[in-house]
């Protein structure tokens, strides 16, 4: 199959499933990107997805924008992109209006509710790919150090996390690279 119809259907396939928006697409994505597809490695996911979550916009178009671009050039990303976006808007428009319509019926609470324990499985899951990744990487005390730093910082001194990021980026690059 043509590498920019895979572009295509993937991301068409990721943005459609995912469910709850960009986070929910992500797993869906590092699938379709890293497992299916081999475009990305793990280490590069990874720091793609760190660098996309420490600028401004939603990160599925971001993940798309990269990919698509990487992978096919200019016309790569513009399909990867129209991939991600278009079903996504369509939807939106469709299913808001669906929703308005029957906002108070029990059935519509139900389905929103039980989603989201599926959502959070998903997000569990690619983390933990990603931990596996970065005790490879760089061990695992660095890799449990880092987390409970990152932890304290975001969740404890409120710290943005695009901040938070950029400081695992600046301790990578001028410490770790003369560790490891």
């Amino acid at each position: 199959m043509e590498e920019w119809l895979q572009l295509l259907i993937s991301f068409f396939i990721a943005n459609v499933l995912g469910y709850g928006g960009g986070p929910a697409s992500i797993p869906l994505m590092y699938k379709e990107i890293v497992t299916n597809h081999g475009w990305l490695t793990d280490p590069e996911f990874s720091n793609m997805l760190a660098l996309g979550n420490a600028l401004p916009g939603p990160i599925a178009t971001k993940i798309a924008a990269f990919v698509g671009y990487d992978v096919y050039g200019w016309m790569g990303m513009s399909l990867a992109l129209a991939a991600t976006v278009i079903p996504s808007a369509v939807a939106l428009i469709w299913l808001l209006n669906l929703l308005q319509k029957y906002r108070t019926s029990p059935v519509v609470k139900g389905m929103t509710l039980l989603v989201q324990p599926v959502i959070a499985i998903m997000m569990l899951t690619l983390t933990w790919q990603m931990g596996k990744s970065s005790v490879i990487s760089i061990g695992l005390l660095q890799s449990l150090g880092i987390a409970a730093v990152a932890f304290w910082a975001m969740n404890i001194r409120k710290i943005h996390p695009a901040l938070v990021i950029l400081a695992a980026f600046a301790y990578g690059g001028l410490v770790l690279s003369r560790v490891v």
